[in-house]
């Protein structure tokens, strides 16, 4: 997985870029991604001032996320936990088709069968 972390506004550190990779590699179980882009913004005049976007690139659909705080911490879990509940979305929604598609194909079977 490709990483890319910008800041605007935002000092960079290592304690972020570390906290930002471990929180967008817990997600890999769940999801493949191929490249997570993710910018950590302040706008000092807004409120709340911290702003954090991610952009993670998979073989499906794309996944979306923003989220905002007003400390740079919370906006990165606000985030995360946003991802997460799209990708639980994602998973419940492909399992139901699957399990809608062998409802039908067993009907399917049953009428060939004659039952």
């Amino acid at each position: 997985m490709k990483l890319t972390l910008t800041y605007h506004n935002v000092p960079s550190s290592r304690g972020t870029h570390s906290l930002v990779e471990t929180l967008i590699t817990s997600l890999l179980p769940s999801l493949k991604i191929d490249e997570a882009v993710v910018r950590l913004e302040q706008a000092h005049e807004a409120s709340p001032a911290y702003r954090t976007h991610v952009h993670l690139v998979t073989p499906g659909p794309d996944v979306f996320a923003e989220a905002q705080d007003h400390t740079l911490l919370a906006a990165i879990n606000k985030v995360v936990a946003g991802l997460k509940d799209k990708i639980a979305h994602r998973t419940q929604k492909r399992d139901r088709r699957s399990h809608n598609e062998s409802l039908v194909s067993s009907r399917h079977v049953s009428a060939a069968l004659g039952h």
